[in-house]
């Protein structure tokens, strides 16, 4: 193992051990720095430098290739946010004097508008999951949790049982840069939650190996869910349902923000429990909200179109 490989381990452990890092957000980093590090590597024909070596013209060289294979730019721009702060752990240790990807500037990504479901679309999506076997049961408790709350797939997934508190219809939750919030959990999502509850014990008992935590939500195994098993989850069901197929798990976030600003709600109470750091993120949704009343006045007004 060469001196960078052991560095980058050493950095990924303190991510796990030191910030209590979610599996997702180390799963990102580890791959991030892989891909990095393959590419350094081939570089300097399969001799890894120091990295006090490494200096700003070799990240832009990275980032001109990412772009030359054609990544997507939110890929270009999330392994370089890694690498930032990889080197930046690296300055704290004393590994390098300097953060050669400090100074090298992301691709410039157009913000989409995000893709929602309408109210009734919603109720169809979360009444696709039968209840007559454990695996249909747990999937509406799932999908409840994610539309109750506005939570991301990473953060539903690291949820613990004593992150609930279902007689206050609240949920711990732990989000990008490892920040905690908590989140509201409606009726609906409590009921659901405490039918699953009840089940999850016999499904437990199939786990053969220890696991970190007390996972709220199972996989077939015993153990704790994955993102990937959501994914396709609610990939399966918007197939039955007929409804877009561009709707993912994270569709149900935005549906949870939008419905919110609709109704009237505050875009700074929607700001807190998405758990976004900056305001921008979040009235992205006001630009939604706008097109959607658009809509309805171009379709409405009898002088709307002249």
């Amino acid at each position: 193992m060469s001196e960078l490989e052991s560095q980058i381990n050493e950095f990924l452990h303190f991510l796990k051990v030191e910030k209590n890092a979610p599996a997702m957000t180390l799963k990102s980093y580890s791959e991030d720095l892989e891909a990095w590090f393959d590419y350094t590597f081939e570089l300097h024909r399969k001799r890894v430098p120091p990295i006090r070596n490494i200096h700003s013209p070799e990240i832009r060289g990275y980032l001109a290739a990412m772009n030359g294979a054609g990544y997507a730019k939110t890929t270009v721009a999330r392994r370089m946010a890694s690498l930032r702060t990889f080197f930046r752990f690296a300055q704290r240790q004393g590994w390098c004097g300097e953060n050669p990807a400090s100074s090298v500037r992301n691709p410039k990504i157009g913000r989409s508008l995000p893709v929602f479901l309408s109210t009734s679309e919603i109720e169809r999506l979360l009444d696709a999951p039968k209840q007559t076997n454990w695996q249909g049961l747990r999937n509406r408790a799932i999908l409840e949790v994610i539309y109750s709350a506005g939570l991301r797939v990473g953060e539903l997934v690291e949820i613990n049982t004593g992150d609930l508190t279902l007689n206050e219809g609240m949920v711990l939750v732990r989000g990008k840069g490892m920040k905690e919030r908590y989140c509201f959990l409606g009726s609906y999502a409590v009921d659901a939650l405490r039918v699953w509850l009840k089940l999850r014990p016999e499904i437990l008992k199939r786990c053969k190996r220890p696991q970190e935590g007390d996972p709220v939500f199972l996989g077939s195994t015993g153990m704790r869910i994955t993102a990937r098993s959501v994914e396709r989850m609610v990939d399966k069901y918007i197939r039955e349902t007929g409804l877009n197929q561009k709707i993912s798990p994270h569709s149900l976030r935005h549906s949870f923000a939008t419905h919110l600003l609709n109704a009237g709600a505050d875009i700074r109470a929607i700001q807190e429990l998405l758990g976004h750091k900056n305001l921008v993120t979040t009235q992205i949704y006001t630009h939604v909200s706008t097109e959607a009343m658009r809509e309805v006045y171009l379709k409405a007004h009898p002088r709307s179109r002249l």
